[in-house]
């Protein structure tokens, strides 16, 4: 069966054959525990990695886990197998290797309805977002990538249910597809159904609640989905409200400024004048702001706010206010905090938002890791009518773009032919 063009499980009969499973089970880890801090996204997982394996696959996962700048972010999946086996009731296998000679003879010695679960992929240079900007690979290149050349010749066929992470291009996300038959996971799946309903026909009004830091697909997203009439109203908090302030001319504090420096992010700045400019009626900025001053909160009205103030949260007023847009809302998607939601001082913004989706009636959609985090610790995870493992993915989702891993997908569904199960 295919959809959106892509085959899904339902395409390929997997009983004693060798299938690569791609998933993002990337998760904040205690280093010093060596546990990790939530489980959510491995819980999303799970249908995928469990149909799989009692439809007597032998199944090798391959995952990532941390931020892929910076090596120091970088950690074993070891504690993730065990979680694994705790979810599915069942053990799953784990080989400190990602694609040498150790996890070669573990994928050969697997039987079927086995799990294993390969070492943190980023452990290999060319899985890393370095390696995927500076070389630019084609996805045909990818495929000639020690990860995909040592580990497809001994695979049927490639799953890949990561979808939080399909806009990152790289070989074990979009090299498999040109070698192997390859289907989309149960996770990948569902999320791609909502949120295309949520671009194609969403119940209005329809309300996007953005905040954070990832401001050049925010400002592209808002662009998108304010054009084409998917979104009624866009509330926003974060850097990405920071940023449109500034562009309007409004003062965010010397300390705010040197922020959005720290980050390279000046040049949003004219985008974010022309996004109000076209609108500019349908963006709804903080008319609030909090900052830290001699280690207590404080909150200020813009003409108010002291010039050598760094924001961290949106004001009372302006979350009220959002809240109650959100509890008159009939859809409501949200990507982003409103600030530094992990301190006490300055998590107001988001709390109050999260407590309003936990009270409205509308449908709503949660994307993005620190909003699942803030979701879970106000505990509103059973109130969402829907959350989003992807954070970057999603976002560029919702501009229209065709994600890198969404393209080899397609390419593959093309090239192998069909066989029903």
């Amino acid at each position: 069966m295919i959809r959106f063009g892509i085959n899904t499980l339902d395409t390929y009969d997997v009983n004693h054959k060798t299938v690569l499973c791609r998933v993002d089970i990337n998760q904040p880890i205690d280093r010093e525990r060596g546990t990790l801090k939530s489980t959510a996204r491995i819980e999303a997982s799970v249908p995928t990695i469990r149909e799989l394996s009692q439809r007597g696959a032998k199944l090798v996962l391959l995952a990532h886990q941390g931020s892929d700048i910076e090596y120091k972010n970088f950690y074993t999946t070891k504690p993730h197998a065990a979680v694994l086996s705790d979810l599915l009731g069942r053990p799953v296998r784990f080989v400190d290797d990602v694609c040498g000679p150790a996890a070669r003879e573990e994928i050969k010695s697997l039987k079927p309805g086995d799990i294993l679960l390969l070492d943190n992929v980023r452990f290999c240079s060319e899985e890393q977002t370095l390696f995927e900007l500076k070389l630019q690979l084609t996805h045909e290149q990818q495929a000639q990538t020690q990860v995909v050349s040592k580990l497809a010749p001994l695979a049927d066929y490639f799953v890949c249910d990561a979808f939080a992470a399909a806009h990152r291009d790289q070989p074990s996300l979009c090299g498999f597809e040109q070698v192997l038959p390859s289907m989309m996971g149960r996770l990948f799946e569902r999320e791609y159904i909502v949120i295309s309903e949520l671009m194609e026909q969403p119940v209005r009004p329809c309300v996007f609640v953005l905040g954070g830091a990832k401001v050049a697909d925010a400002f592209q997203m808002m662009d998108t989905v304010l054009t084409n009439g998917a979104a009624d109203q866009v509330l926003t908090g974060g850097l990405v409200a920071n940023i449109l302030l500034l562009a309007k001319g409004e003062p965010i504090g010397s300390g705010s400024e040197e922020t959005i420096h720290k980050f390279g992010l000046e040049e949003m700045v004219p985008v974010a004048a022309d996004l109000l400019k076209k609108h500019g009626d349908k963006l709804i900025l903080p008319a609030t702001l909090a900052y830290m001053e001699e280690g207590y909160r404080r909150e200020a009205a813009l003409k108010d706010l002291p010039k050598d103030a760094a924001v961290l949260d949106i004001g009372a007023f302006t979350a009220n206010q959002y809240a109650d847009i959100i509890r008159s809302a009939q859809t409501v998607f949200v990507n982003g905090p409103m600030g530094v939601f992990e301190e006490p001082e300055t998590e107001l913004g988001t709390k109050v938002v999260w407590d309003a989706l936990g009270d409205t009636r509308a449908h709503t959609v949660v994307g993005g890791g620190d909003s699942i985090t803030a979701t879970t610790k106000y505990e509103k995870t059973d109130l969402i009518s829907y959350i989003c493992t992807g954070g970057g993915a999603l976002i560029r989702f919702l501009t229209g773009e065709e994600l890198p891993v969404v393209k080899a997908l397609r390419q593959a569904a093309q090239a192998f032919d069909e066989e029903t199960p």
